[in-house]
């Protein structure tokens, strides 16, 4: 008894009071993007490497990529049922579900998505989270740069929109889309190009490094140079994963989803979009249009009915719609991200 006694207490020297011990947890991690492509490898990836870091190896993560474990519209039940711990979800891919949220697709908000995803974090927290998003814990927000709108042939105006097929960012553009006269085609990205080929679509929203993700510079070689609409995704994680983690590893993933990581893990995305963009520019095949200011203040007040429409399904579920607005809107102009 007393030689196990020795040993204990050698044990407890080394590493400490058994009831201390690190625990040791591995969380899963999906998303449905490409492993290979920015917002993975800038994005998603960094984070990872990040919270196990600062874990001091007691929290893994286990991620699967290109929808391995479900489809992306799945993404948000994935993680609030527990089938995952950690879910990348896109809010805008289920229509009418997060109407708060959607504020931040509406077009001509935001010129900056690092401040601007900093901006959505904190607003969003403040002001929609706990309504539409309570079985959840909301981790970073992570958007590309501004997207742009990318055609067959010029477009400088929204009546120029009449007409044509457009395979829209979200459902909040393809609303734009529509009350524009255009007609939204509804394809998942990799699938644009062969629409554009074939087409079934003329013109895409996209960000700038989605020319070269999906080889679309010879469908669409024609870009108008404007901060058009934001995509923010959003990583989250299922409450009861995180409620059973130790107040030690609480800490870390609580260190880890603040609006200061949204902006860092937009940033990489962010780079690359710009690169893309600098590259499109030095290539003579491609052409970009600068809309005038009268252009700007056209595309403003073909928005309006979309938001207004927006206003209408934030009040249809009791919200403030013109207060949640305001507050968005103030959060972009803080954090110097408004458009």
């Amino acid at each position: 008894m007393k030689r196990t006694s020795v040993a204990l207490a050698a044990i407890l020297a080394v590493v400490g009071p058994l009831s201390a011990q690190a625990q040791e947890v591995t969380l899963r991690l999906s998303h449905w993007i490409p492993p290979t492509i920015a917002p993975a490898t800038k994005g998603i990836d960094p984070w990872v490497a990040s919270l196990e870091e600062a874990s001091e190896g007691r929290i893994a993560v286990q991620v699967f990529p290109a929808q391995q474990l479900g489809k992306a519209p799945d993404h948000y039940d994935m993680a609030a049922q527990g089938i995952v711990d950690l879910a990348w979800v896109n809010p805008g891919y289920t229509a009418g579900r997060f109407p708060i949220y959607s504020a931040t697709e509406l077009p001509f908000m935001s010129d900056d998505n690092i401040n601007g995803t900093k901006a959505i974090h904190e607003w969003y927290l403040a002001n929609g989270a706990e309504t539409e998003m309570s079985d959840v814990k909301l981790c970073f927000v992570h958007s590309h740069a501004p997207g742009a709108f990318h055609s067959k042939v010029p477009v400088t105006r929204p009546e120029q929109v009449k007409g044509m097929n457009v395979r829209p960012a979200h459902a909040t553009i393809a609303r734009f889309i529509s009350l524009l006269g255009g007609g939204p085609v509804q394809v998942p990205a990799p699938e644009v190009r062969e629409a554009l080929s074939k087409g079934t679509a003329e013109a895409v929203t996209f960000p700038w490094g989605a020319m070269y993700d999906f080889k679309l510079t010879e469908e669409v070689p024609v870009h108008l140079d404007m901060p058009f609409y934001l995509s923010a995704q959003v990583l989250v994680m299922n409450k009861n994963s995180y409620e059973g983690l130790s107040d030690e590893n609480k800490a870390v993933i609580d260190s880890h989803c603040t609006p200061e990581w949204s902006g860092k893990v937009s940033a990489g995305w962010a780079e690359d979009d710009m690169a893309a963009k600098d590259k499109l520019k030095a290539d003579d095949t491609q052409s970009f249009n600068t809309p005038t200011e009268e252009d700007v203040v056209a595309w403003r007040e073909a928005a309006q009915p979309l938001i207004e429409e927006w206003k209408e399904a934030v009040s249809a579920k009791g919200g403030d719609a013109d207060a949640i607005l305001e507050a968005y809107k103030a959060a972009l102009k803080k954090y110097d991200a408004d458009y």
